[in-house]
């Protein structure tokens, strides 16, 4: 079986549905993560989740000096133009890893083994959406060309020194793996520059971000309105398929946490409904209302 390793830093207070993201790593046992951060570790950690503590200026120092490049923000959302860099940043920790990746902690994974199988896994590049990197989840294997292949992307130390946030993994990134994204496929693929690094990449909708931009899997706007976490496999009432991971940013925003915008965070539960989770809690469903009991 191909060692995954997901490499998630993270500081701040932890957000209120973290235990519930945890239990959902707890239940992927073949998956390793590498959570870094500010805050003490997590009561409940699971045995699969390799811990760091460290502060964000101390992390942010580090990344500097790997880099050779000054990354000083103020805020830590400026660590998503990071993520391309990740497998470079902690190729340490990886050593003993076939593939390197990273998530967000505002989704809940169902099984991820139903959908990293041997077969996708032959892949060099791993998407979760059709025309560019999924920053909410995506593989990439332990190669040095792929661990480096952000040096690629031209006027990359400009796009980190910035303060802003540049969406570096979902735009300029992407494009080294899948350029002409408006193109059809089949067109695509005699374009040359089409495949810059030339590896073997897989872009296909995991329709794991309902409500947003992407129509739902029958191609109409009518998306989930509950999903269902049951022993580690995810559903939901809009579907019979299972799912690999459910982003819940769209309620987030909207639904959990009406000053959301304001407040540039999402770290208090709000309007949110939720309850206290454990090691033993088996299952759960979400909706705009929260976390609730199933």
């Amino acid at each position: 079986m191909k060692k995954i390793m997901l490499i998630v830093p993270y500081f701040g207070q932890w957000p209120f549905w973290f235990d519930f993201f945890l239990l959902s790593c707890r239940h992927n046992p073949s998956i390793q993560w590498l959570l870094i951060s500010n805050n003490p570790p997590p009561e409940h950690l699971p045995a699969n989740i390799e811990y760091q503590e460290i502060s964000f200026a101390d992390y942010s120092s580090s990344v500097s000096q790997k880099l050779d490049v000054k990354f000083a923000p103020a805020h830590p959302y400026k660590l998503c133009d990071l993520k391309p860099m990740y497998g470079f940043l902690h190729q340490d920790e990886l050593q003993d890893y076939d593939f390197w990746g990273f998530c967000d902690v505002d989704v809940i994974f169902g099984n991820l083994r139903d959908f990293f199988t041997p077969k996708l896994l032959e892949y060099d590049v791993i998407s979760c959406h059709t025309t560019r990197i999924s920053g909410h989840l995506a593989l990439f294997r332990n190669l040095p060309k792929l661990r480096e292949a952000f040096r690629c992307v031209d006027n990359w130390e400009d796009i980190i020194s910035d303060e802003t946030n540049q969406r570096f993994d979902e735009k300029a990134f992407s494009k080294l793996f899948i350029r002409y994204k408006n193109f059809p496929t089949w067109v695509r693929k005699y374009i040359p520059g089409y495949n810059r690094l030339g590896v073997k990449s897989s872009f296909i909708e995991r329709h794991s971000t309902p409500d947003c931009r992407i129509d739902w899997e029958d191609g109409s706007r009518i998306f989930p309105s509950e999903w269902y976490w049951n022993n580690g496999t995810l559903t939901n009432n809009n579907s019979k398929n299972t799912f690999m991971y459910f982003h819940f940013l769209y309620w987030k925003q909207y639904f959990w946490k009406t000053d959301y915008r304001d407040e540039s965070g999402f770290l208090k539960p709000g309007n949110a409904q939720t309850f206290a989770v454990d090691a033993n809690v088996k299952n759960f469903k979400m909706n705009q209302q929260g976390f609730q009991r199933e």
